[in-house]
């Protein structure tokens, strides 16, 4: 009798309910699995880093004998702090460039009425179709007659604003409503006040998205660089040429280049980190518009 009454006191639960929760479960455990399987390289190099040169050859994630010889080396012997001070100094120049000229000629792109608007976006959208390795010759004689190789305004120069940064502002302001333009106007604004007080503060979500993206793409470049300071220029290094040094003809300095690795990532994640919210809601919605 009381078996019964106890059964009868437990909630039932549908069939469909059971098996909807084991498929959630059963999903949870893969993406679990998929997400550790993706993370073992990171946990590979973070351990690497803590290795010697003969114990980085082995694949083992608790390093034995434990080091931080790697660090020290990589920031002194290999003068990683100038490095990444002049990828930081890069990285900051162009990205704010990037927004500011990026932003206005989106706007101008996506409200402003002149003749050929839609012939120049879509020739700007054609450069997109041109490899760096195509222009590289071009850009390289004219950054030579002007005296910029080996000089970081030649980098800035040539990175001044992308067509992908202007195509992505545009999409982006065309899915604010005119109200907003039409109440500056009535209030006497012209169109660059238009811009500077109204749109680009409604435009935080991709201004934040587009910093990520530019920030992490001058960080991390390495064709360019190479191109302009890798001759005879080692105190504009940036990260990534400075990376480069640690793999030579018969050896790699696996611990050091883990250790490097690090520090080339850990800026870029913090930023990512910050501002993922933006980033998301940014790139949603300039994918909307067409």
């Amino acid at each position: 009798m009381l078996q019964t009454s106890v059964a009868a006191a437990e909630p039932f639960v549908p069939p469909q309910a059971r098996s909807a929760a084991v498929r959630r479960i059963v999903l949870y455990v893969l993406l679990v699995a998929f997400a550790l399987l993706f993370f073992t390289p990171f946990v590979w190099t973070i351990s690497t880093s803590f290795k010697t040169l003969p114990d980085s050859a082995y694949f083992n994630l608790i390093p034995h004998p434990f080091t931080t010889e790697a660090w020290k080396s990589v920031w002194n012997d290999y003068d990683f702090k100038r490095y990444a001070l002049n990828s930081l100094f890069l990285a900051v120049t162009v990205t704010l460039l990037n927004l500011f000229l990026a932003s206005l000629g989106g706007y101008a792109f996506a409200r402003l009425r002149f003749p050929g608007r839609e012939v120049l976006f879509l020739i700007i959208l054609g450069t997109l179709m041109i490899p760096d390795q195509l222009r590289l010759i071009p850009v390289f004689v004219m950054l030579t007659n002007w005296h910029l190789i080996g000089n970081f305004s030649g980098y800035i120069l040539i990175n001044l604003v992308t067509a992908v940064n202007l195509f992505f502002m545009r999409q982006y302001f065309l899915t604010i409503p005119r109200d907003f333009e039409e109440a500056a106007k009535l209030d006497g604004a012209g169109y660059f006040k238009t811009y500077w007080r109204i749109m680009l503060p409604l435009a935080g979500p991709a201004i934040a998205a587009l910093a990520i993206l530019q920030f992490q793409g001058t960080w991390n470049d390495f064709f360019w660089p190479l191109i302009l300071f890798g001759q005879g220029s080692e105190h504009m290094y940036t990260m990534q040429l400075g990376l480069a040094q640690l793999t030579f003809t018969y050896q790699s300095l696996w611990p050091q280049l883990m250790a490097g690795s690090i520090m080339a990532i850990a800026p870029i994640l913090v930023i990512f980190l910050i501002f993922q919210r933006f980033f998301v809601s940014g790139v949603t919605a300039a994918g909307i518009k067409g």
